[in-house]
């Protein structure tokens, strides 16, 4: 069935008016971070006031928080993307005892909101003496972070070709060598996808490391970011260019992986 041509306007007036509601309050935020940021900056000719954002990170310590940050995202990344592999290999072309079952209890972890484990697994972090540091706050969200991953991954091994997975073991490929010279390689833009999502999760998190880092020892970006704010109520430039510093590396990451992220989503739209 052929599109009209009033159909595709209609398309297009529509993808503009929610592209315009998405995109303006970004517009927003990075007018108020450019703008001046007291009554003396405002006197000046300029309209541009890029220096709003060096004094924000230094004065808002964005460059230690953003560090901290990095360092928990690449280790949940790395384990909860790794776990999530084999975990999902296994489930999706292996038949063993159990398997179901398994699977629900990753189901479970997905469905189980972060506030109502939050308490009880502070608790159990504090008594193997993990609280207050960077594996306290990384644990929690790799745990979380492979519940999705395995069901993720699960999905596309359950999508792969059984015949080219047959040939490979009849070439005499072993069950490792299948997955990460033939599936891993095909997959990549499901593994990037769960790699981005994965990242974003974990850099936007406040609650686990809020909780599970009292003394703040272990503050991320957005912990430092609400920090900066309740000193700088007033001072919506730095709050403003605050927030941009805080979102970025998620935005560059994204733009970076825009092509695999899209290929990822459409292909995992389409499968069990």
């Amino acid at each position: 069935m052929t599109v009209s041509a009033f159909e595709r306007a209609m398309n297009y007036v529509v993808l503009t008016v929610f592209a315009l509601v998405v995109l303006s309050p970004i517009v927003v935020v990075l007018k108020l971070a450019l703008g001046p940021k007291d009554a003396a900056a405002s006197r000046q000719r300029t309209p541009i006031h890029p220096g709003n954002f060096p004094e924000a990170w230094k004065v808002g310590r964005f460059g230690e928080y953003m560090v901290t940050s990095l360092t928990v995202a690449v280790l949940v990344v790395v384990v909860a993307v790794s776990v999530s592999i084999l975990a999902g290999y296994a489930l999706g072309t292996m038949r063993f005892r159990g398997a179901n079952v398994l699977l629900y209890v990753f189901l479970l972890g997905i469905m189980v909101p972060t506030e109502a484990i939050v308490v009880p697994l502070y608790f159990d972090l504090r008594s193997f003496r993990l609280t207050n540091t960077v594996w306290g706050v990384a644990l929690p969200q790799i745990a979380m972070s492979i519940a999705f991953g395995t069901y993720w991954m699960r999905t596309y091994f359950r999508s792969a070709s059984r015949t080219l997975i047959d040939a490979a073991r009849l070439d005499g490929a072993g069950s490792m060598r299948i997955l990460w010279n033939i599936l891993v390689p095909i997959g990549r833009p499901a593994i990037l996808t769960l790699v981005l999502l994965t990242f974003m999760w974990t850099w936007n998190e406040f609650l686990i490391p809020l909780v599970m880092s009292p003394n703040g020892t272990v503050r991320t970006a957005p912990l430092g970011l609400a920090f900066f704010q309740g000193q700088y109520t007033q001072g919506t430039a730095l709050l403003a260019a605050g927030a941009v510093i805080v979102a970025l590396p998620v935005v560059v990451l994204y733009v970076v992986l825009q092509r695999h992220f899209i290929k990822g989503m459409l292909d995992g739209a389409v499968r069990e």
